[in-house]
């Protein structure tokens, strides 16, 4: 476990070599948002004390009483002046100015392990908490969020990008990660940005590509089924989301497996008459739904190096 000793070298070692068994952190989080609060709940599994948050939305401070009933909601200075290890778990575009602020009141004290966990930044957005005495770590959990239970659960399975400045703060990183039960994956200041973008294409643009699929999906079998009994709603978990889901999985597991090589339907056939039919078809339900099938099916046509008429045909934009 990761002790407040761990920022020095050797520390925390009995004269026999061994590892003794260490204190826990004081863990301070601002705020108690979807990621701060399940990993703050991760780190208390793990034997640290999550003694207070920054809670200001209805919501936030919901997430702190249930997710982090033993912790004090305070004025996020307070939960920085009081911590050992502050986990700053804002989003992107607040992180500069919340760091600028901490800073500018002296809130975070000398030796403060600082984490932030926005993916897109790495340690030089804390370089003003850093050139106060604080040590700075980027502890991203490449996992999305939904606020409910499961969050905290998803943790235990992810990988977590970590940044820091040194060997000491690498450790100190990874021994965090390792402790709420995830894998730690060292990423380069300077590519922070590209790991972030990857990450958000291939899990966000996923989300927008299943809800556009169970739209077009829905208007397909929207009509009387077998002996008239079927019925297509548009709540979630309902007939499109069931045809289509053994369907998803699998595709998503087999690209997981054998990349590229998983691609098949018609535009990996390179079968121009059925794609030209699809675009028309999906034109028809909504142009949108069109533009985005075009542009997917673009990037798989030219990844599958397909007829060219296909990619010639998908070049075109008038859908």
């Amino acid at each position: 476990m990761v002790t407040s000793e761990s920022a020095r070298p050797e520390a925390g070692r009995s004269a026999s070599g061994s590892d003794p068994a260490p204190a826990r952190l004081t863990v301070g989080i601002v705020s108690a948002g979807r990621v701060g609060s399940a990993f703050g709940a991760a780190l208390e599994r793990a034997g640290h004390v999550v003694f207070g948050v920054s809670a200001i939305s209805d919501d936030s401070v919901r997430r702190a009483h249930t997710r982090l009933p033993d912790s004090q909601i305070l004025p996020a200075e307070e939960v920085a002046a009081r911590s050992e290890l502050l986990v700053l778990a804002v989003p992107d575009s607040e992180l500069p100015g919340l760091v600028a602020g901490l800073a500018s009141a002296q809130a975070v004290r000398p030796g403060t392990i600082v984490v932030h966990t926005s993916g897109a930044n790495g340690i030089a957005v804390l370089a003003p908490l850093t050139e106060r005495g604080a040590r700075p770590l980027a502890i991203h959990p490449a996992m999305t969020f939904t606020g409910h239970d499961e969050d905290v659960a998803r943790l235990g399975n992810a990988c977590f990008g970590i940044t820091a400045a040194d060997e000491v703060g690498y450790a100190i990183a990874q021994s965090l990660v390792i402790e709420v039960g995830g894998e730690p994956v060292q990423v380069p200041e300077e590519h922070r940005t590209l790991y972030h973008a990857a990450l958000a294409h291939g899990s966000n643009h996923l989300v927008t590509l299943i809800v556009d699929a169970v739209a077009a999906l829905r208007a397909a079998l929207d009509g009387p089924g077998l002996l008239g009994q079927q019925q297509v709603d548009d709540q979630p978990n309902g007939l499109a989301e069931r045809m289509l889901a053994p369907l998803a999985s699998a595709a998503l597991d087999n690209a997981l497996r054998r990349g590229q090589s998983a691609l098949t339907g018609p535009v990996a056939r390179g079968d121009v008459d059925a794609v030209a039919a699809h675009l028309d078809a999906l034109a028809d339900v909504d142009p949108r739904l069109a533009a985005g099938y075009r542009a997917q099916s673009l990037r798989a046509a030219e990844l599958a190096r397909t007829n060219p008429a296909l990619i010639d045909l998908l070049a075109e934009e008038r859908y």
